[in-house]
């Protein structure tokens, strides 16, 4: 009987879900995803959750609600550091601790610890950790990896394949969404706020379709210490934006309750204030939050950037 393992879709499944699904199908193993986030998950995160909990970890115990019944392991690793001298958000760290004190008649949880704060020299280990749930043969474990990895870096690499020469040839408004990954790709959360801009004749970029490399680069000249990961890669972000100017506004997507953001998103807004006359505006969410709202703010940011073309103070949109 093929042994069937769940993930949730939410937090860092939206960045990583390619390489955990292709490992664990590449071990034989049935990948089983929570549905598309919907009303109930939501409304059943919230009432599973601790109230001080921001809504992206309130969304997460949702999806564990929706696929626990229905699998024999439920992927939530512990993940303190995915790159080197950075750490991810604390509530990452306590997500499997948080789930098992939450949900009752849980699955078998795999909460392997993913830590490379210090290098990466441990991965071997954290793979075959993982991957003894399906197989006691290393060399397959490893083989499976190596085979999901080469998926995932390839999805990568499509997603960056000169996006912003592309923009160049239109004359569509280039808009930078940006924001945590969960935050962006998760259409419900945000309400399809991407979607929303496109329909307005605008063209959206977000961080992942820059060169990795650029954000590092761009994250080494902010004074100051980046200690976590992702306000490293968000800050390169705003200053790779500030410097090559080859955007037309930029909108961050917060949600409440969110400490990272709480720091990061002031200093991604200062910077571009104080070093670039680039539009910004800062969209923050909660389980609240009405729909009505954000498309007003929405549109209306999306007519000022166009109304800039044609006035001849040439105004700057943020104020």
């Amino acid at each position: 009987m093929t042994v069937k393992v769940g993930i949730p879709r939410a937090l860092l499944f939206h960045e990583y879900h390619l390489l955990w699904i292709s490992f664990f199908e590449e071990l034989g193993a049935q990948v089983i995803i929570s549905e598309k986030t919907n009303k109930n998950i939501i409304g059943e995160g919230i009432k599973n959750t601790v109230d001080e909990a921001c809504i992206p970890v309130k969304l997460f115990h949702g999806h564990v609600l929706n696929i626990k019944d229905k699998v024999d392991y439920l992927f939530i690793p512990r993940i303190n550091s995915i790159f080197k001298n950075e750490h991810i958000c604390p509530k990452f760290c306590g997500l499997p601790e948080m789930i098992k004190n939450s949900i009752n008649d849980l699955p078998t949880i795999i909460d392997t610890e993913i830590n490379f704060v210090k290098s990466k020299n441990s991965l071997k280990n954290t793979i075959y950790e993982i991957g003894k749930y399906f197989s006691n043969d290393y060399k397959q474990i490893m083989s499976a990896y190596d085979k999901a990895y080469l998926k995932f870096k390839n999805s990568k690499r499509i997603i960056k394949e000169n996006p912003f020469s592309e923009v160049n040839m239109l004359n569509n408004k280039k808009i930078m969404i940006m924001g945590h990954p969960y935050n962006l790709y998760d259409p419900y959360i945000n309400m399809d706020s991407i979607d929303k801009i496109k329909s307005m004749g605008a063209y959206v970029l977000t961080p992942e379709m820059i060169e990795d490399q650029y954000i590092f680069d761009y994250a080494k000249k902010f004074d100051g210490r980046l200690y976590w990961t992702f306000a490293r890669k968000l800050v390169g972000t705003a200053l790779y934006l500030i410097d090559k100017k080859n955007i037309d506004g930029i909108i961050y997507v917060s949600t409440f309750g969110c400490g990272v953001d709480s720091v990061v998103a002031d200093i991604v807004e200062k910077l571009i204030r104080r070093k670039s006359d680039i539009p910004f505006m800062l969209v923050t969410l909660d389980e609240h939050s009405g729909e009505a709202g954000i498309n007003t703010r929405i549109e209306a940011f999306i007519d000022m950037v166009k109304w800039r073309d044609i006035s001849e103070n040439n105004i700057s949109a943020h104020g």
